[in-house]
């Protein structure tokens, strides 16, 4: 079936559900997977004091995160005595980098959830609904 199943993560509940049953997913299938956590760009404001790097702030900040996000996904899979990689892209546009990683690790299959951080209000432009879209892999999304 599966051998090998990229998991977007970003920390959010949702997010976190999806990584707990594509984990479970992967032990049933025998197959390992990849847990990416994208961080995304500082967003230029040019209102911010010149005394104030805004900018590394929040780099330090979105990796601290993403960091974070992967050492669950990646004590998840060890509980479930799955193989498991983590990876941390830095991308304007998380949805190309899920993709990207996807073909770029040989995975077989994106397990990712149906909406993140931005909430259900955000799910008909949501990341998700992008890696649908555009992706020429399977994707199971987890509601």
């Amino acid at each position: 079936m599966y051998r090998h199943i990229l998991i977007p993560t970003d920390g959010s509940p949702l997010s976190t559900s999806a990584i707990e049953k594509s984990v479970l997913l992967a032990k049933t299938t025998g197959a390992k997977v990849t847990a990416l956590t994208v961080v995304e760009p500082f967003p230029a404001l040019r209102a911010v004091p010149q005394s104030y790097d805004a900018s590394a702030e929040y780099m330090r900040h979105a990796h601290a995160e993403a960091d974070r996000h992967l050492a669950e996904a990646e004590q998840q899979a060890k509980r479930a005595d799955v193989t498991c990689e983590v990876v941390k892209v830095e991308h304007g546009q998380p949805y190309e980098a899920i993709i990207e990683t996807a073909g770029a690790r040989g995975c077989d299959l994106i397990a990712m959830a149906s909406h993140g951080r931005r909430g259900i209000s955000a799910l008909l432009g949501s990341e998700a609904m992008k890696v649908l879209t555009y992706s020429k892999l399977p994707v199971l999304i987890y509601r």
